[in-house]
């Protein structure tokens, strides 16, 4: 088979296999890209985007920083409430002793953020003080709010920092004295029963 005769094959297959020219409305010089995606957005033709979950604030990110490496930190012996780096922890509330240490974390966390617990920056070393804190000053959500990455989420007795929330509202926690250690857990969309939320920054 000769050259001309293999392109002039080719050129009939690509004729059968050619699928027809769609029309295209023509562009004007005067259409953004904005009217575009409105007229877009307005026929049904594009879904927006959603977030799993309101944007966090700076200060949120930096909590997130400095908490996610400190997961599985744990009590040195089990259940003594203490270890090396749980005492760090510690260090970051004024005039705390060895004991419950979720305070102690969170205060630690939101030091490490440049954004310190107290109106001194002393820190808490109970979950109560916490809260009637950020009450005071206007850093509370109450309890049905979504929370944001970073925020601190509040039960009676224990308390902890917001990682993500998912589209179907499940809230993703790192808290410290979870199971003795620094732990990821998941709650629903109530966050397990949460009183409220710190947002801080």
């Amino acid at each position: 088979m000769s050259l001309q005769i293999a392109l002039a094959r080719m050129a009939e297959l690509q004729q059968m296999f050619a699928l027809p020219a769609v029309a295209q409305p023509p562009a004007t010089s005067t259409q953004t890209f904005a009217s575009t995606m409105q007229t877009t957005a307005a026929t049904g033709a594009m879904t927006p985007l959603t977030s799993a979950s309101p944007a966090g604030t700076p200060a949120g990110q930096a909590i997130l920083n400095a908490v996610r490496p400190e997961v599985g930190v744990a009590e040195q012996p089990p259940g003594s409430n203490d270890s090396p780096r749980i005492a760090q922890y510690r260090q970051a509330t004024a005039g705390s002793g060895v004991g419950p240490w979720c305070a102690y974390f969170a205060s630690w966390a939101a030091r490490q953020a440049g954004v310190p617990l107290g109106d001194s920056g002393q820190g808490f070393g109970r979950v109560d003080d916490v809260f009637a804190w950020a009450q005071k000053t206007g850093k509370a959500l109450p309890a049905g709010s979504t929370p944001a990455p970073g925020d601190l989420i509040v039960w009676d007795e224990h308390i902890g920092i917001v990682e993500s929330v998912d589209p179907d509202g499940s809230i993703h926690t790192i808290e410290g004295n979870s199971s003795d250690k620094v732990s990821q857990r998941t709650y629903g969309s109530d966050g397990g029963g949460a009183v409220g939320y710190v947002r801080l920054g």
